[in-house]
């Protein structure tokens, strides 16, 4: 069993202050119970390799099960978990002890720090009929504490090697401070209002893709030609990793602002996109649909050229060519063949 006396110096979350003069007490009690609120015990069980058993589900307690006879129960919020097979039980602190018993205090911290916040992909258990409302790091505080997108991190290797974005790209994207490097060698994008404030996080990586809690979709932006006045032409995709494929099959334009809606239009996605179009339109520029080739490209389309249908600009509905159905499967087959 994991013992919170631990007496190991780490650095404090984003935000949390350190204070040398007291020994750091207060702060790893109040990092302990952080982490605690704000870990999911079903994003850890996925990670793992875990996988859920529907029919012996509920609402208030969610089965996993791993190979031969391995089995959890996540519980409590999806902040706890017991082995109906053993006695074992507790939070996400023992759950990391129970899947590596060498682990010890301090690693198991480490690790919870780099998934605080991360909602699972599936169902989690709540404890009533409403689920309580987790108490999240802010997002701007968990983008800061990332390192820049550079050639030494696993995020850079993941969109080099299996998404073949061009380096030169990914260093203009770095400059302008659109992607990070997130954990477990996923690629953090950043999605910024109007003003140029962050307001969410959208995570991809090998096996995982989410949008961080705690945070508002807005817009994914990039801009390879700089960001200073007014957009000529503006290309919006569904995806920040088509984003980029596109600005990376369009090297000349530089005129372009590349910008990703991440799934469906939310309301910070539609303030965000009808001031961008409105300035666009008083520039007298163009905007191009560039959403992905099939049935449920051509939806979103419709509803973006819905959304903005009171703003005078010229529209353009460029799809992937041949038979790609996304700019990064055309730019792969670019960069391969």
């Amino acid at each position: 069993m994991i013992s919170t006396t631990d007496t190991t110096r780490y650095p404090p979350l984003p935000g949390q202050r350190s204070d040398n003069r007291r020994g750091n007490r207060d702060n790893d009690a109040s990092e302990v119970d952080l982490l605690r609120r704000t870990v999911s015990c079903a994003l850890i069980l996925e990670r793992e390799g875990w996988q859920i058993d529907p029919a012996e589900s509920s609402r208030r307690a969610v089965k996993y099960r791993r190979g031969s006879g391995e089995i959890l129960i996540v519980n409590h919020d999806d902040k706890g978990w017991w082995n109906p097979l053993g006695a074992e039980k507790g939070d996400c602190f023992t759950l990391i002890q129970f899947l590596h018993p060498d682990r010890n205090f301090g690693h198991v911290r480490q690790t919870l720090r780099a998934i605080a916040g991360i909602a699972p992909s599936g169902p989690v258990a709540v404890a009533g009929s409403t689920a309580d409302r987790i108490e999240t790091i802010s997002p701007l505080i968990r983008w800061q504490a990332k390192p820049s997108l550079r050639p030494s991190t696993k995020a850079w290797g993941y969109l080099t090697r299996e998404r073949h974005l061009p380096a030169t790209m990914l260093a203009a994207a770095a400059a302008q401070d659109c992607i990070r490097a997130g954990g477990f060698g996923c690629a953090w994008f950043a999605h910024r209002d109007h003003e140029g404030r962050l307001t969410g996080i959208e995570a991809r990586g090998p096996g995982y893709r989410g949008v961080l809690r705690g945070g508002q979709k807005s817009l994914f932006r990039f801009a390879p030609g700089g960001t200073t006045g007014y957009p000529r032409r503006v290309a919006v995709t569904e995806a920040p990793i088509d984003a980029l494929s596109l600005a990376a099959l369009e090297p000349s334009r530089t005129d372009t602002i590349y910008v990703a809606t991440t799934g469906g239009l939310g309301p910070g996605t539609v303030t965000a996109l009808c001031q961008l179009v409105g300035e666009l339109g008083s520039a007298g520029g163009t905007l191009v649909i560039a959403t992905d080739a099939d049935a449920a490209g051509d939806h979103h389309a419709a509803r973006i050229e819905a959304t903005i249908t009171s703003i005078a600009v010229t529209i353009e509905r460029l799809r992937p060519p041949g038979a790609a159905k996304d700019w990064n499967e055309a730019l792969t087959r670019t960069r391969v063949e």
